[in-house]
């Protein structure tokens, strides 16, 4: 009696191994083969699509996959991926084939993220991923830039100083706001600390005649939006913005990419909070179905969320009055 209801235990359990199989077919494809990098241009695409604040995200490595056939002829794609920010902002319209990765001696910062998609009918699409961001810490070397944080007083002086002397060259256009500061970092020279910053600006309401000191940014999609680099401190520096294409720009959308965010006011002589990271980092978890797929390894920690974008006051300077200390 004991004998068989031995052998009928071990075909249950042999039966619900085979079925396990049929129900997960489980594959580990090549990490360098067609399929498996097209899914990971899929990924970064995506990611870089929920990244809306800072720099876009190239892909570097591709450090595993895992490939589960369901019945239904559905594949479930898990995958760990590593991403370089690169000198694109997210406005950019230049696509992200095209951005330099930013060199490791100015430090450059990583993404590593498990992402799972599903192909149906050939058809890839993203369901949820996990994301860590962080500086990359080699190839530093003596007396280079360093990062700071991206609420430096010092720093944002210069940022606002320069917003200044770029508006006072407009004439009767209109006036900009900086919409974000990409990244800031200083270096000492022979002269004392310098400072180096990149940010965002976008086109207000307000023109160099304007008395008024509120300044709203524009939304609407035709308005100008731009990238700017400055280099020096807030009494003497260089300043170089390119203007994007209103045609190729997004409109201003909250963290799910889904509906306009209402601008903010920007009021003269008042810097609102902004968050003490030096970097801004991708989107941290988004796994609107739980699925209970994604690994523990690429979770942040400390302050996960991406933060709100710094803004930096509109100082209304009619041309004639203002002082610029461009030098470039």
């Amino acid at each position: 009696m004991m004998s068989l209801l031995g052998i009928a235990l071990v075909l249950g359990l042999l039966t619900g191994a085979w079925a396990q199989m049929l129900l997960h077919n489980v594959t580990r494809p090549p990490c360098d083969s067609p399929d498996v990098k097209a899914a990971a241009l899929v990924a970064q695409d995506y990611l870089n699509s929920q990244h809306t604040h800072g720099y876009k995200y190239a892909l570097n490595q591709i450090d595993d996959i895992k490939i589960i056939t369901k019945p239904d002829g559905s594949e479930i794609y898990l995958m760990e991926v590593d991403l370089l920010e690169t000198t694109c902002h997210v406005l950019d319209p230049t696509p992200v084939a095209n951005c330099t990765v930013r060199p490791k001696v100015v430090t450059a910062v990583e993404g590593d993220c498990d992402v799972v998609l599903r192909k149906v009918g050939g058809v890839m699409s993203v369901t949820a991923f996990k994301c860590k961001t962080e500086e990359s810490t080699e190839d530093l070397c003596v007396g280079c830039a360093s990062l700071l944080p991206l609420n430096d007083t010092a720093g944002l002086a210069m940022v606002s100083a320069s917003l200044v002397t770029f508006n006072s060259k407009t004439g009767k256009e209109s006036l900009f706001a900086i919409m974000e500061v990409g990244r800031m970092s200083t270096q000492v020279v022979s002269g004392g600390a310098r400072y180096l910053a990149e940010y965002v600006i976008v086109e207000t309401n307000c023109t160099a005649n304007d008395s008024d000191d509120n300044c709203v940014p524009l939304t609407h999609a035709m308005a100008k939006r731009g990238f700017c680099q400055v280099a020096g401190v807030s009494s003497l520096h260089s300043i170089q913005c390119d203007i994007f294409a209103a045609s190729s720009m997004m409109p201003i959308v909250d963290t799910n990419g889904t509906v306009p965010v209402p601008a903010p006011v920007v009021h003269v002589g008042i810097l609102p909070k902004v968050h003490g990271l030096r970097h801004h980092k991708l989107t941290a978890l988004h796994d609107p179905d739980r699925s209970g797929l994604l690994s523990a390894e690429s979770g942040e920690s400390g302050e996960s969320e991406e933060s709100i974008v710094p803004v930096v006051p509109v100082v209304v300077v009619p041309p004639i009055l203002a002082k610029s200390n461009d030098q470039g």
